[in-house]
């Protein structure tokens, strides 16, 4: 009773925009191995770093006992392509050319390139996209900032406040010989108006893409549920959000309350191959970060 009045008193505290529901407790369904003919996609949200602490929450030390598992979660999704949100190590202001987690994954998984990254001074590299290497070859990347300069870096959002961006990534499919865009959105939890705007740009950005043909996969934290009107503005121009039927947020506690924030779409000429995964799960006996990720398992339609 008392867990329950505890997660209780956290979902009439937290974020309004998203509902609550109570949900399962523990690991969604078990994330099988992909198929050849599959492209395996995910999202995942791992949490900034704050190198000014030393210790405490998301903190230099807190790194350290968190980085064995977020490789382990990494090594367990087994993904082909992989958009991370708040993939940072912030020292304070807009730009660094400092990040752990990044550094830490491309260390122990050879395998995997990243996109979407490059000089802090001209690409914002905290949502990077990474993807195996020996699969996938990268055509193209790029940014747009949610603001009403999106092609300046790092402008501050529509209301003003902290920088917020989609990167993206343009792939060909060594297996299929397709090729597919990704694009990696993370938009305001505290603002529905930033929240609406931003997505509102990731609609008109996308519309061309998907209006030339193009597949396009849209990852990211959403800070939105199914149904809402921020996935709405999305699938008004072709995207297909499949239900994620578990919680992705978990309060860094495995609190399993609200519906699914992060979310993977698609658009264009894809075919899913069965339905969403959460890995609702502890790694190494910790949480890596205070979301889950998630998996969805697509086949591209070959050239």
């Amino acid at each position: 009773m008392r867990v329950l009045r505890m997660a209780g008193l956290v979902c009439l505290l937290a974020v309004g925009a998203v509902g609550c529901q109570v949900l399962r407790n523990s690991g969604a369904d078990p994330l099988t191995r992909p198929t050849p003919d599959a492209l395996r996609v995910a999202s995942y949200n791992v949490h900034y770093i704050d190198l000014r602490q030393a210790t405490g929450a998301w903190s230099r030390g807190d790194w350290e006992r968190r980085k064995g598992p977020m490789d382990a979660a990494f090594k367990a999704i087994r993904a082909d392509v992989i958009g991370f949100q708040e993939m940072e190590s912030f020292a304070g202001g807009s730009e660094s050319d400092t990040n752990l987690t990044l550094d830490w994954l491309l260390l122990n998984n050879p395998g995997y390139t990243a996109a979407a990254v490059g000089d802090a001074a001209v690409f914002p590299s905290t949502q990077p996209i990474l993807y195996r290497s020996d699969r996938l070859a990268l055509l193209d990347q790029g940014w747009f900032f949610f603001s009403d300069t999106p092609d300046v870096i790092y402008s501050r959002t529509f209301n003003g406040s902290y920088p917020a961006f989609a990167s993206w990534a343009r792939f060909r499919d060594g297996a299929s010989g397709a090729m597919f865009r990704v694009l990696n959105i993370h938009t305001d939890y505290g603002s529905r108006s930033n929240r609406l705007q931003s997505v509102a740009l990731a609609a008109r950005r996308l519309k061309p893409w998907v209006a030339a043909g193009e597949a396009v996969i849209v990852v990211g934290d959403l800070n939105a549920r199914r149904g809402s009107q921020t996935l709405g503005l999305l699938e008004a121009e072709g995207v297909v959000f499949p239900d994620v039927d578990h919680t992705t947020y978990h309060f860094n506690r495995g609190f399993n309350i609200f519906g699914a924030i992060d979310h993977i779409g698609y658009a264009g000429p894809i075919t899913p191959k069965g339905a969403p995964t959460v890995l609702a799960d502890k790694f190494q006996g910790e949480w890596p970060s205070d979301h889950y990720p998630v998996v969805l398992d697509l086949a591209l339609t070959p050239p």
